[in-house]
């Protein structure tokens, strides 16, 4: 049969191809003369089977083309999902109560709600088009939540005259202009306040100020051109600033302005955090504003005297109650002063050669190789982990650090959580009535974990992973001298130390000997 006669389709179209060659096999292969008749209804069934294939084809096309757009955008999807895990744990960290990232890496819609309500967005609980937009802007690097305290203990310098160092400079810009940048910042708020900043070379200053990129020591790594462009501590951590050596830093709106970015960062440095209000400088996301323009809002004037008080005045004397109320005033905690006569930890472990002992939501490194102690937010450390540490242990065999926070437990390799964490602490073997743990403390010569927990112990069986039989014992029945109650315990050359409130108390690992009792805070160089 001639290619568009009778009974086979006109010539195709590129997507019919195949089925024109399924026609035309009655082509390739003539009928002779004589068959022709008596082959008539096989050549109609082959005919009308070729338009029927014709007919599947074209809708599984059809089909195809149509799946094939939301296959296409799926790896921006993707991409979009990653970064809101990213940006809720970095700047929304979960509570004590509820995790950001739920299982399957659904992020928690009740922390979408609230940073959609922080940022002035419709509180939809969803990650629309708006609310994508808003995690990608260029931004400080603190958290935004107050329920966090970013800034335990002193919300404030107790000294009016404070000093900074410039430690390094960015290559973008003349050295000359940097200083100006810094001194500008300075300014602003010591318009404001009793405040004065003076800057010191080569000496100790209250306040550092330097660029680096990516991982620069602080456990809060840069990540790159845009999202986080500068981070800054509190007073009671030292208040240093620190600026992102990978953006693009100016004196004017071409890249990254320093001058803008390093006010809204001192802001931190004197113990402002962030507030909702979207027109004040202590707003979370970089504002593209004339620097030449640049003023405090109400919002900013607020806060940094309600803590210093008015240029001139100690607000300390204030005794009137007629004082405003900003949105940017780090809740109080009760003092995390390491001295103090009455501390008491939350947790210590070992990490790695280093001591770290826990309280609310930060904790002091000792490192035998360095000298002093080193005090760090936990979520500097542990971004997931913002405060309320029960108990931690470190099996030095697995070079893995065990924190436990109620019922749920993390294993981490540094400061990397592991893979499939948290997890429930009954999976250990506790009975239901055990609702956290209160100290741990792992044993590397016998592989065996001790787990305080109320007025009992448990022996985990590291090899075996199993609780031990025998147990639990009453606390008192081998450890008398400490009473009925551990809040801390960890391990050192043979010796087991257990904290109880203010005080520890040393025991021989082995015999469970009694050999002296210490305040808590002897570690710390405290007597």
């Amino acid at each position: 049969m001639a290619e568009g006669g009778k009974g086979c389709p006109p010539a195709p179209k590129k997507c019919e191809v195949y089925i024109e060659s399924n026609c035309g096999a009655t082509q390739i292969n003539p009928l002779a003369e004589g068959e022709k008749n008596s082959t008539a209804p096989q050549l109609a069934f082959t005919e009308g089977k070729a338009k029927m294939k014709r007919l599947i084809l074209t809708v599984i096309l059809y089909g195809a083309l149509s799946s094939a757009l939301p296959l296409l955008q799926e790896p921006a999807a993707a991409k979009d999902l990653e970064l809101a895990k990213k940006y809720m744990e970095r700047y929304y960290p979960e509570s004590p109560s509820k995790p950001v990232i739920r299982s399957k890496g659904i992020i928690d819609t009740e922390k979408i709600r609230q940073m959609q309500a922080f940022f002035g967005l419709s509180v939809t609980g969803k990650l629309d088009t708006d609310t994508l937009d808003a995690m990608k802007r260029p931004r400080c690097g603190v958290p935004d939540v107050e329920e966090y305290n970013t800034f335990p203990g002193s919300p404030k310098w107790e000294k009016k005259d404070l000093t900074y160092s410039i430690q390094n400079y960015t290559p973008d810009m003349n050295p000359a202009d940097v200083d100006h940048a810094i001194e500008r910042a300075w300014k602003l708020w010591s318009d404001v306040t009793p405040l004065t900043f003076k800057r010191v070379y080569g000496t100790s200053a209250d306040i550092e100020i330097s660029f680096a990129a990516g991982p620069h020591g602080d456990f809060i790594p840069f990540d790159g051109p845009g999202q986080q462009l500068a981070h800054a501590f509190s007073p009671a951590f030292g208040g240093n600033a620190h600026f992102d050596e990978d953006e693009n830093w100016t004196n004017d709106l071409k890249g990254i302005n320093l001058f803008i970015v390093a006010a809204h960062e001192f802001g931190h440095s004197l113990g402002l955090r962030h507030t909702n209000v979207l027109d004040a400088l202590m707003f979370p996301t970089y504002q593209t504003v004339d620097p030449q323009n640049l003023r405090l809002h109400t919002d900013d004037i607020n806060g940094i005297q309600y803590l210093y008080g008015t240029p001139g005045v100690d607000n300390d004397d204030d005794t009137s109650g007629n004082s405003p109320s900003p949105t940017n005033i780090p809740p109080e905690e009760p003092s995390t002063d390491m001295c103090n006569p009455h501390l008491a930890f939350d947790a210590v472990a070992s990490l790695r050669g280093e001591t770290m002992f826990f309280q609310g939501s930060i904790f002091w490194r000792m490192n035998p190789l360095r000298q002093g102690v080193e005090k760090s937010p936990i979520f500097a450390f542990w971004p997931t982990l913002s405060s309320g540490i029960d108990a931690a242990y470190e099996n030095e065999d697995a070079d893995t650090v065990f924190l436990f926070k109620g019922e749920r437990y993390w294993a981490t390799k540094g400061n990397i959580i592991q893979p499939y964490f948290p997890k429930n602490i009954h999976t250990l073997g506790f009975p239901r009535s055990v609702r956290k743990i209160d100290a741990a403390v792992y044993d590397g010569r016998s592989k065996k974990t001790y787990f305080f927990s109320g007025h009992h112990y448990w022996r985990y069986d590291e090899v075996k992973n199993s609780m031990e039989q025998g147990y639990p014992r009453k606390i008192t029945a081998d450890f008398h001298e400490i009473g009925p109650k551990v809040d801390a315990a960890f391990l050192r050359h043979g010796h087991l130390y257990l904290f109880s409130g203010s005080k520890q108390y040393e025991f021989d690992s082995k015999t469970k000997r009694f050999l002296g009792i210490k305040k808590s805070n002897s570690w710390l160089g405290c007597y």
